[in-house]
């Protein structure tokens, strides 16, 4: 249920290490105004419903399938969103959870802890975020990384929502130097490259910045909130346990930034403890190339072998027909869910179904 893509070695290394270990999910929230554009992202089918995404995803993470939810899950151009697969397994492998706001338009209708971030402008504008809140997001990032290892008994599975997300990890990848053009995957079925990249280069441009600048002024100019916390966190957490960046092309990028922070900011970790998981639809997306992007990285690339191709739902199917791919920790998740109570294919598809079974009649 879970294949080790790049860095093979140091990945089946990871997978032996906390098999068996009991996981803790947090899940970083952001907002990029680069997930407002048309087209760019199929996480909400407008850009008004793109805008709420994030919070209604944290809802129905806490709560589930609700009659009247305050942000009822936005509607998709086609599939579901992976929030379901991340609740389905953390309800029934009684995974804790952890909510941040790392900068949001509006706060969440669910307990979360507010780190006092901002949301990103475009990265077309090529100033995102001031610089200021970059240091303080960094500082959040390590402080949290530290406090949630303390109460880890395994290691940290860390997801994110930020629609919008793998064009500012294109950008930021670029902006550090990495030949990431092509690379990144989306929601979209077939990976709209072509609009990142003007995007990106607008932005770059803009912010009249060179290649390999420093980390802060990178994210300061093209990056996102989430990014800098998760970076944080990271760090500060593989010190004492395992951390599983869970999540595709956007955690990639957060471990090149990890790898430009603690050249500059003289900050210890152990990339023996870290790993990024994903799902097999964006380790084997066609049209983009994670598995490429990690390999460049040296980072050691995980993904379930979860497949909806047998599922009744349409709306799961659809992600065999490349929409949605990951988002929320799925991917991560569901490599936790082998990892910590052994479940095979079939118990893993029966548990995502009954809560997208629910969800199909209530949304009716």
């Amino acid at each position: 249920m879970i294949r080790a893509y790049s860095q093979i070695e140091q990945a089946e290394a990871w997978i032996h290490r906390f098999q068996k270990a009991p996981p803790l999910l947090a899940c970083i929230l952001g907002f990029t105004e680069t997930g407002l554009i048309p087209g760019i992202s199929a996480a909400g089918a407008t850009p008004d419903d793109r805008r709420y995404t994030a919070v209604a995803d944290a809802e129905f993470l806490a709560r589930g399938v609700q009659a009247h939810p305050t942000y009822p899950l936005p509607p998709l151009q086609s599939g579901a969103s992976p929030v379901l697969i991340t609740r389905a397994i953390v309800v029934a492998q009684q995974i804790p959870v952890y909510l941040f706001n790392a900068g949001l338009p509006q706060p969440p209708s669910v307990p979360a802890i507010d780190l006092q971030g901002s949301p990103a402008q475009c990265l077309s504008h090529g100033h995102a975020l001031d610089l200021a809140m970059v240091r303080h997001l960094l500082q959040q990032g390590l402080i949290w990384g530290a406090k949630l290892a303390a109460e880890a008994q395994g290691y940290l599975i860390l997801g994110e929502c930020v629609v919008g997300g793998t064009t500012t990890a294109l950008a930021v990848l670029t902006a550090l130097g990495w030949d990431a053009m092509g690379k990144v995957s989306s929601s979209h079925p077939t990976c709209n490259h072509q609009q990142k990249w003007e995007i990106v280069q607008a932005g770059l441009k803009r912010a009249g910045l060179k290649q390999k600048e420093n980390w802060d002024s990178v994210v300061a100019a093209v990056g996102d909130p989430m990014q800098v916390v998760v970076a944080g966190m990271t760090i500060a957490a593989s010190r004492s346990c395992g951390v599983l960046l869970a999540g595709g092309t956007q955690m990639l990028a957060v471990y090149a930034l990890i790898q430009a922070m603690v050249r500059t900011e003289s900050l210890n970790w152990r990339p023996e403890q870290v790993a990024v998981g994903t799902t097999r639809w964006v380790a084997e997306d066609p049209t983009g190339d994670a598995v490429g992007l990690a390999q460049m990285l040296a980072a050691p690339l995980l993904a379930t072998q979860l497949s909806f191709a047998p599922s009744r739902y349409e709306m799961l199917r659809a992600y065999e027909q490349g929409f949605v791919k990951e988002g929320v920790g799925a991917g991560g998740c569901a490599i936790a869910a082998h990892l910590y109570q052994n479940w095979d294919q079939a118990q893993m598809l029966s548990a995502i179904e009954t809560l997208a079974n629910e969800y199909d009649r209530l949304s009716r």
